[in-house]
Protein backbone atom coordinates (compact mmCIF):
# COMPACT_ATOMS: atom_id res chain seq x y z
CA UNK A 1 0.00 0.00 0.00
CA UNK A 2 2.82 2.42 0.82
CA UNK A 3 4.89 1.41 -2.24
CA UNK A 4 7.98 1.05 -0.01
CA UNK A 5 10.38 -1.78 -0.86
CA UNK A 6 11.50 -4.40 1.66
CA UNK A 7 15.04 -3.32 2.59
CA UNK A 8 15.94 -5.92 5.22
CA UNK A 9 14.74 -9.30 6.43
CA UNK A 10 16.46 -10.72 9.52
CA UNK A 11 14.64 -13.67 11.07
CA UNK A 12 11.44 -12.29 12.58
CA UNK A 13 12.33 -8.68 11.69
CA UNK A 14 11.46 -6.87 8.42
CA UNK A 15 12.24 -3.28 7.39
CA UNK A 16 10.61 -1.36 4.55
CA UNK A 17 11.68 2.07 3.35
CA UNK A 18 12.95 4.43 0.69
CA UNK A 19 16.03 5.99 2.33
CA UNK A 20 13.95 8.75 3.95
CA UNK A 21 11.14 6.73 5.50
CA UNK A 22 11.66 3.43 7.29
CA UNK A 23 9.16 1.20 9.07
CA UNK A 24 10.22 -1.92 10.95
CA UNK A 25 8.06 -4.89 11.85
CA UNK A 26 8.71 -7.74 14.25
CA UNK A 27 6.82 -11.04 14.47
CA UNK A 28 4.59 -11.35 17.56
CA UNK A 29 4.17 -15.08 18.31
CA UNK A 30 1.24 -14.61 20.74
CA UNK A 31 -0.47 -11.98 18.61
CA UNK A 32 -4.07 -11.09 19.48
CA UNK A 33 -5.67 -8.93 16.78
CA UNK A 34 -7.02 -5.58 17.95
CA UNK A 35 -10.76 -4.99 17.90
CA UNK A 36 -10.91 -1.24 17.38
CA UNK A 37 -12.10 0.65 19.36
CA UNK A 38 -12.36 -2.01 22.15
CA UNK A 39 -9.61 -1.25 24.74
CA UNK A 40 -9.63 -4.92 25.84
CA UNK A 41 -8.01 -5.75 22.48
CA UNK A 42 -5.60 -2.82 22.00
CA UNK A 43 -3.76 -1.87 18.84
CA UNK A 44 0.00 -2.29 18.80
CA UNK A 45 0.50 0.34 16.09
CA UNK A 46 -1.59 2.93 14.32
CA UNK A 47 -0.60 4.71 11.11
CA UNK A 48 -2.20 7.91 9.85
CA UNK A 49 -1.48 8.14 6.12
CA UNK A 50 -2.06 11.48 4.36
CA UNK A 51 -3.51 11.00 0.86
CA UNK A 52 -4.42 13.34 -1.98
CA UNK A 53 -7.37 11.33 -3.32
CA UNK A 54 -9.29 9.52 -0.56
CA UNK A 55 -11.64 7.65 -2.90
CA UNK A 56 -8.87 6.30 -5.16
CA UNK A 57 -6.74 5.32 -2.16
CA UNK A 58 -9.72 3.67 -0.47
CA UNK A 59 -10.30 1.55 -3.56
CA UNK A 60 -6.63 0.52 -3.49
CA UNK A 61 -6.54 -0.44 0.21
CA UNK A 62 -9.81 -2.38 -0.07
CA UNK A 63 -8.38 -4.34 -3.05
CA UNK A 64 -5.32 -5.09 -0.92
CA UNK A 65 -7.51 -6.61 1.82
CA UNK A 66 -8.30 -3.71 4.16
CA UNK A 67 -11.70 -3.40 5.82
CA UNK A 68 -13.47 -0.06 6.24
CA UNK A 69 -14.24 0.50 9.94
CA UNK A 70 -15.53 4.07 10.16
CA UNK A 71 -16.30 7.18 8.12
CA UNK A 72 -17.84 9.14 11.02
CA UNK A 73 -15.03 11.67 11.45
CA UNK A 74 -14.35 14.59 9.12
CA UNK A 75 -10.95 14.45 7.43
CA UNK A 76 -10.15 10.77 7.84
CA UNK A 77 -11.49 7.26 7.42
CA UNK A 78 -10.56 4.31 9.62
CA UNK A 79 -9.65 0.88 8.21
CA UNK A 80 -8.08 -2.34 9.42
CA UNK A 81 -5.39 -4.25 7.59
CA UNK A 82 -5.91 -7.98 6.92
CA UNK A 83 -4.38 -8.79 10.34
CA UNK A 84 -6.76 -6.42 12.15
CA UNK A 85 -4.43 -3.45 12.76
CA UNK A 86 -6.37 -0.20 12.42
CA UNK A 87 -5.02 2.67 10.31
CA UNK A 88 -6.41 5.93 8.96
CA UNK A 89 -6.38 7.55 5.56
CA UNK A 90 -6.34 11.30 6.18
CA UNK A 91 -7.40 13.89 3.64
CA UNK A 92 -8.27 17.59 3.43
Amino acid sequence: MLDLPVTRVDGDWVDIGDGTTKLSFQHAPEYRPPLWPDPNFPQQIHLDIQVDDIDATESKVLRLGATLLSTKEAGFRVYSDPSGHPFCLCYD
